[in-house]
């Protein structure tokens, strides 16, 4: 498939994975990845799902796709395709390399008949163009933990903790992940050999921090939750101003929670508790003392695609009874393009084709931020992006969409 007079697009074989590779991190302008990491990416490759551009024998574009399944409103898992080492070369910008590999791969999950494409963007505006929309949002934070403190729930002294090297207890808190998987939309069920993305600890890209180092809960001898974490000690004029990096934490009951934060917060030495990548409404926010002090803030995570409008809406719940028809947009996969009655309720749903008068106009870019529930299509609707052409059906579609637990994807990709 050509781009352009001198760029061809072909599916990436295994011997072209370094210069494919090489091409992808000078791209994002990274410097050089540890052995670990490399072996790692190269293991978990789909290599019949990636994509190279080439001009004559050197790679000027990547992407690639994982084979996933996504938690979605009402608990189903459904397949949906991580679209993943996304570049073009900057000699070869604005040739259309990037438009064409895009085309091939929508194309090729429509042929797979999976019904659903997301990402995690380094640059958001550009795949709006391609029909994705910002479906989950992700918590950052610096608490002060010196000032900060934590109003404990029930049963929070009951949980044991202990340390345990990551790599010993790894089978151990990927169950805890898998049970979570179901609660929340966004959540992916990982496929074998992504347990290990959890425990890449290069020294070079510590910045000064400690190895990673794992803490274990435990109740009625079972294991309830896990927090992943860094220390960097620190001195200051006052003494200690260390810092706690949580690379990752999870667990099964409100008490385990608590307690693992709670470890997290009383660490010795530390005077600040950074935090990436958390649920919106993660539940030490609604603990601690002073929120104002945790500086938090937003930043998007998912982007989601509806590569078949029909099944993707058809494969979720909804919170309350919905029957409204759509009047869909699509000019890049214009299959999608045209009308579609969405009838369901928190048991199930059926999407068809119909020539009945629509009741809300938008395009597909809206349906995907509305898709995991946690962008209201009332919110798109004041941004003038979602139409009601019948009086009611916002708010009626608008309501069923919803989520009672906010969407979260727990790791990139």
């Amino acid at each position: 498939m050509a781009t352009d007079r001198s760029t061809e697009l072909k599916v990436l074989r295994p011997d072209e994975w370094d210069g494919w590779w090489d091409n992808l991190i000078r791209a994002f302008g990274a410097g050089p990845a540890s052995t670990e990491e490399r072996e790692l990416d190269k293991s978990l490759t789909e290599f019949d799902r990636s994509l190279a551009a080439w001009d004559g024998d050197v790679c000027v574009g990547t992407a690639g796709a994982f084979s996933f399944r996504m938690t979605v409103p009402g608990g189903a898992l459904v397949p949906t395709a991580g679209v993943t080492m996304v570049s073009v070369a900057a000699t070869h910008r604005r040739r259309g390399v990037l438009t064409s590999m895009m085309r091939r791969q929508l194309d090729d999950l429509r042929a797979l008949g999976e019904p659903l494409a997301a990402l995690t963007a380094s640059e958001p505006a550009i795949y709006g163009r391609f029909g994705y929309g910002a479906a989950a949002f992700q918590l950052h934070a610096e608490i002060d933990t010196g000032r900060v403190t934590l109003d404990l729930p029930a049963g929070t002294e009951d949980v044991r903790l202990r340390y345990a090297k990551p790599s010993d207890v790894l089978a151990e808190c990927e169950a805890v992940y898998a049970a979570l998987v179901p609660r929340r939309p966004g959540m992916l069920a990982r496929q074998p050999g992504w347990e290990r993305a959890g425990l890449l600890d290069p020294e070079s890209e510590r910045n000064g921090a400690s190895a990673l180092q794992c803490v274990v809960a435990e109740r009625d001898g079972e294991v309830t939750g896990y927090a992943r974490f860094r220390t960097k000690l620190g001195w200051g004029p006052s003494g200690h101003d260390g810092t706690v990096s949580l690379e990752d934490l999870a667990a099964l009951d409100p008490a385990t929670d608590a307690a693992l934060w709670r470890f997290l917060f009383d660490i010795d030495l530390m005077s600040t508790l950074t935090v990436r990548g958390r649920p919106l409404d993660d539940a030490w926010q609604y603990l601690a003392s002073d929120i104002r002090r945790c500086r938090p803030r937003m930043r998007d995570s998912c982007h989601v695609r509806l590569v078949d409008v029909g099944t993707a809406l058809s494969a979720r719940t909804y919170q309350a009874a919905v029957d409204v028809v759509f009047e869909v947009e699509d000019a890049f996969c214009p299959w999608n393009t045209g009308r579609w009655r969405l009838t369901g309720d928190g048991k199930g749903a059926s999407c068809e084709r119909t020539t009945d008068a629509a009741d809300l106009a938008l395009s597909v870019r809206e349906l995907g931020a509305a898709y995991l529930g946690g962008v209201s299509l009332l919110s798109l609707a004041a941004a003038g992006r979602v139409r009601e052409l019948r009086p009611g059906a916002l708010a009626e579609a608008s309501v069923a969409f919803g989520s009672p637990v906010v969407p979260w994807l727990p790791h990139g990709f």
